[in-house]
């Protein structure tokens, strides 16, 4: 191609929404992903694929006309207003988000989904992930009703494709190794491609690259002891470049650099995520159980919320114990809710008919204090309350040294099943400080003129925790800014 006006740097959500966006502008824009075309796509191609945004039924309706009668009839898909997106954020960060940030994601998430949709993006209901059917009726709970047809890796094939009809020029193995400056300004990017050096010049960069979370010398170094042993659920090729060309062109740090999102990963995966296995080897139906560490004590209230606010944070909770791992217990009783991810065949699943003689299969348990725990557990159930999983049902234990504040139940019913799980880290919360519309700004505050940022490698927005589906719309949100500015910025350079 002639020389481009905008160089992106990333290839999923947030890096292709943003090249979208720039060529809305009339911007040439090249796209750089490091990875080869077959492992293309970033952490997007390894998400479920759910979306949170403000929404009453009808905005459902809209999103997804092609709504079956039926589906219509026996589904509560509810509300979510932007308030409660506000307080879902402001309550699971404590309030450490960057207002401004927060403000423009809630504020925008809704219409970057319609505008993704515009571009051949495809969304279905998420009956499978949000929703229980309860006498008939399904009722979707959480804040998040809608989840991308194929999951992540359609969502990569919808952007793609977009990109392709709309002119992007694309380049896989090419890997992004430094912004090119001059008089204070970013002017393009040395990359390399087969051990070869090359600069391309430009007018604007945007940086979408994903976190540090595939760098185990930044994670121990930044997130902590022990982060090194954690799994990676997604791509191998996040290792922070963005990040470090950002720092290295003066940009300010911003947002919990000693925080990630980290959920409950099948003990034996791989040390990178599997595209074949895509999200299953996570395990979030945790909060119908309880999780039990090696020494048979359980850490966590395993209903202290939906799982859609206390899975990103329980996987550090499990990195943790010993062995960097647990084990997540059920009943039959509740086994036919659990999750599609826990029928694949790549589980390590422990199945008795008694749980005395699954306490003592499972792999390093101290099955006495084990037996100890499930007979406490079930003794403190408090009466009265209905199990319910469409919502905080109160159903709880009392006395406990953890409580289980909703769906206790006790686990009496034969056969039982534990699945071994460990820590997988999904990206990192720390990053390069940007402004609500995707500027990257210096250790003054000041923008860098040229130079966007999107999606994972962005710092300031989630802190200690995140609510489910927040990801991906971030991506939407701050892509579609950043490209639009990335393409403004180009058209007044000319």
């Amino acid at each position: 191609m002639a020389r481009p006006d905008v160089v992106v740097v990333g290839g999923g959500n947030a890096a292709m929404s943003a090249a979208l966006a720039a060529r809305e502008q009339g911007a040439e824009v090249l796209l750089l992903e490091r990875a080869p075309h077959a492992e293309r796509g970033g952490n997007t191609a390894y998400t479920g694929g759910i979306v949170r945004f403000p929404f009453t039924p009808d905005d459902i309706v809209r999103m997804v006309p092609d709504l079956s009668e039926s589906e219509r009839a026996t589904t509560e898909f509810g509300t979510y207003t932007e308030g409660d997106f506000f307080d879902d954020l402001a309550r699971v960060t404590e309030h450490r988000a960057d207002p401004d940030l927060v403000d423009a994601l809630v504020t925008r998430s809704a219409d970057a989904f319609a505008w993704q949709r515009a571009k051949g993006v495809r969304f279905v209901p998420s009956y499978g992930r949000q929703a229980y059917n309860v006498d008939g009726r399904f009722t979707f709970w959480g804040g998040l009703a809608l989840e991308i047809s194929g999951g992540g890796q359609g969502l990569v094939e919808y952007l793609e494709a977009a990109c392709r009809r709309a002119g992007v020029t694309i380049e896989y193995d090419t890997r992004a190794r430094d912004l090119v400056r001059r008089d204070g300004q970013v002017s393009g990017v040395r990359a390399e491609r087969g051990g070869r050096l090359f600069d391309v010049e430009c007018d604007a960069v945007v940086l979408a690259s994903g976190g540090f979370q595939a760098n185990a010398a930044w994670r121990a170094q930044f997130l902590g002891a022990g982060w090194d042993l954690a799994k990676v659920r997604g791509t191998r090729y996040d290792t922070g470049d963005g990040i470090r060309m950002g720092l290295d062109a003066g940009a300010s740090t911003a947002g919990n650099w000693s925080g990630c999102h980290a959920v409950a990963w099948e003990l034996n995966a791989p040390e990178f995520g599997d595209r074949r296995i895509g999200d299953s080897y996570q395990k979030h139906s945790y909060p119908l159980g309880i999780v039990v560490n090696r020494d048979g004590e359980r850490f966590v209230d395993e209903g202290a919320d939906f799982r859609n606010y206390t899975y990103a944070k329980y996987g550090a909770r499990i990195l943790a114990q010993p062995g960097q791992m647990a084990w997540q217990v059920f009943d039959a009783k509740v086994v036919p809710l659990l999750r599609d991810e826990y029928a694949i065949r790549e589980v390590t699943r422990v199945r008795a008919d008694s749980i005395e003689d699954l306490a003592k299969r499972l792999d390093g348990m101290r099955a006495e204090a084990f037996l100890r725990t499930v007979r406490d557990f079930n003794a403190a159930i408090e009466p009265g309350a209905a199990f319910n999983p469409n919502v905080r049902d109160g159903r709880r234990t009392t006395g406990l040294a953890v409580d289980k504040t909703n769906w206790a139940q006790a686990l009496d019913t034969p056969p039982f099943e534990a699945y071994a799980v460990t820590c997988g880290i999904t990206f990192t919360f720390g990053g390069l400080r940007v402004d609500a519309d995707a500027h990257v700004l210096d250790d003054g505050g000041d923008r860098i003129p040229g130079l966007y940022a999107a999606g994972e490698l962005v710092g300031g927005l989630f802190y200690f925790n995140y609510p489910g589906g927040s990801g991906l719309a971030s991506g939407a949100v701050f892509g579609r800014s950043a490209g639009t500015g990335a393409g403004r910025f180009a058209k007044e350079a000319r």
